[in-house]
């Protein structure tokens, strides 16, 4: 156990690692110059965010998971019935999957109070 984590700090529960994860790729978003027309904040209720981009609709999947798990993976079938809907709208569906870790070890367990790392590569446009 390192000097940062104490044995009162709670471990990140999936909403938190959820939120950490939509807080990462609205901020992705927006410094892209996407316009949020919705956001939906709950785990699993996809799309997450709804947005327009030079005049066209956008569809983004979140999913965030903490490591060793790998942020690019995805359900694939759940990720086609969200683009099959997107297409209905002639929006364009992305996947936007964030991973943390312990900023000191990835190896240590990450609570609520500890830094941690970000490993988000950008948006998996859905073809």
């Amino acid at each position: 156990m390192s000097a940062s984590t104490t044995l009162g700090d709670k471990m990140l529960q999936a909403q938190q690692i959820h939120q950490l994860a939509m807080k990462e790729v609205g901020d992705h978003l927006t410094q892209s110059g996407f316009e949020f027309l919705a956001v939906n904040s709950q785990l699993k209720k996809d799309p997450q965010f709804v947005c327009i981009k030079d005049q066209k609709l956008h569809f983004i999947v979140v999913r965030g998971c903490l490591y060793p798990d790998n942020p690019k993976t995805y359900d694939a079938q759940r990720l086609e019935q969200v683009r099959d809907h997107g297409i209905k709208y002639k929006a364009t569906t992305y996947y936007a999957g964030v991973g943390f870790a312990h900023a000191e070890d990835y190896e240590l367990p990450l609570t609520e109070n500890d830094p941690y790392a970000v490993n988000f590569d950008g948006l998996q446009i859905m073809e």
